[in-house]
């Protein structure tokens, strides 16, 4: 029986769900409070990487980036923003894309791989403020505050992935994403994905 190879570079697709907390304050106004909205949607992009086998043990690189649509809304109380007084506040926020780039170990029992993974997390993060009256925050109340943000952190998971052909294969995982401070973002995603793995067997 021939044993199978991990070591290769790979291209590949992932589709996903993602769920998780966002403050849209802090993307406008750079606090940090408890003002948090629920926020989930799917995601779907591309992945390249680069791996090598020795014996059981699979090390690797993984980049991708995905355009996502994990949104949410909802409607809160908030003394100020920017030493403005707001009162009522309508908030919409949404993350765009995520991109990260990773290390992963693996073990590998033939066409089989366990692996946990981890590295950096950037993503982009949209907010839309209104008062209760209906009138824009952002160019409206404040004309100087951003409602987008580039946000950077760290992701951490651990994921399956089969080899059904010497170069292709499938894999689902798990992946928790944050932004430098758990207040301002944290999402989960649990992804599946197919490779292509130049090389193989």
């Amino acid at each position: 029986m021939p044993i199978y190879n991990w070591t290769g570079i790979y291209f590949g697709m992932n589709a996903g769900y993602g769920w998780g907390q966002q403050d849209p304050l802090n993307i406008v106004s750079n606090r940090f409070d408890n003002n948090s909205i629920g926020m989930s949607g799917g995601l779907f992009g591309g992945t390249i990487g680069a791996q090598i086998q020795s014996g059981h043990v699979v090390l690797g690189l993984e980049a991708d980036i995905d355009w996502a649509n994990i949104k949410g809304a909802s409607a809160f109380f908030t003394p100020s923003v920017a030493g403005v007084a707001l009162g009522g506040v309508n908030a919409t926020t949404n993350i765009g894309w995520v991109s990260t780039a990773r290390a992963r170990v693996g073990y590998a029992n033939q066409n089989w791989l366990l692996y946990a993974t981890g590295g950096l997390a950037i993503l982009g993060a949209k907010t839309d403020l209104t008062t209760v009256a209906g009138q824009p925050v952002c160019g409206g109340v404040l004309r100087n505050c951003a409602g987008t943000s580039r946000q950077v952190g760290g992701v951490t998971g651990s994921g399956l992935e089969y080899g059904f052909t010497p170069n292709w294969s499938a894999k689902v995982e798990y992946l928790y994403v944050t932004a430098v401070s758990l207040d301002v973002s944290h999402h989960s995603e649990v992804r599946v994905g197919v490779n292509y793995r130049m090389g193989g067997n």
